[in-house]
């Protein structure tokens, strides 16, 4: 007989997968060039897809705001990125909820590397325009995913949507950005 699954089963097994993949990348990060800021060299001549495989393969600095925030890359596909992240008590407001800005600063790293990965060589982008839509407080739900995806990637604008969820699928936030992208300065002075 087969056992019967229910949501809380079904969202304690995405919970433990959720933390196998971050001890995963855990042990990546420590074990890595560490957090910084990529240098020119490391970007040389690679797509931004290709930058951030590198980040999460450890063999490229990875932002310092993901140890500050608690938060960090776990997937990267082709317009497509995934932040897991567990706020904990130094990002609290004074009500002793989470900050806003703690839910706007991963929904912004889920959206901003998702239009990274579809940058080509050469090709660069900032945020123009950020959105946060606030559903649901975290409360002590362990962990969350950020999960952005671009809608539109052209020469000058792309534009992206996330969503941060729990293992049992609770939306807690939203976010949609504009991006300008434009070519990169050249490194080279002449």
């Amino acid at each position: 007989m087969q056992a019967m699954t229910t949501p809380e089963t079904n969202a304690q097994s995405t919970l433990q997968q959720w933390l196998i993949d971050e001890a995963a990348r855990r042990a990546v990060l420590d074990s890595g060039t560490g957090p910084g800021v990529m240098t020119p060299a490391q970007a040389a001549g690679k797509t931004g897809l290709e930058t951030m495989q590198a980040m999460l393969a450890g063999q490229a600095a990875s932002p310092s705001i993901g140890r500050t925030l608690d938060f960090f890359l776990v997937e990267v596909s082709d317009g497509r990125a995934v932040f897991q992240g567990a706020p904990g008590p130094a990002h609290l407001n004074p009500m002793g909820g989470v900050h806003g800005g703690w839910y706007a600063a991963i929904l912004d790293s889920a959206l901003g590397c998702a239009v990274h990965s579809k940058m080509p060589v050469g090709r660069g982008y900032t945020t123009a325009e950020l959105s946060v839509n606030l559903v649901k407080a975290i409360g002590k739900t362990p962990r969350v995913r950020a999960i952005g995806t671009v809608l539109h990637c052209g020469r000058q604008l792309a534009t992206a949507q996330a969503t941060l969820v729990g293992p049992d699928g609770t939306l807690y936030a939203h976010a949609t950005t504009t991006c300008l992208v434009f070519e990169m300065p050249s490194q080279s002075k002449s």
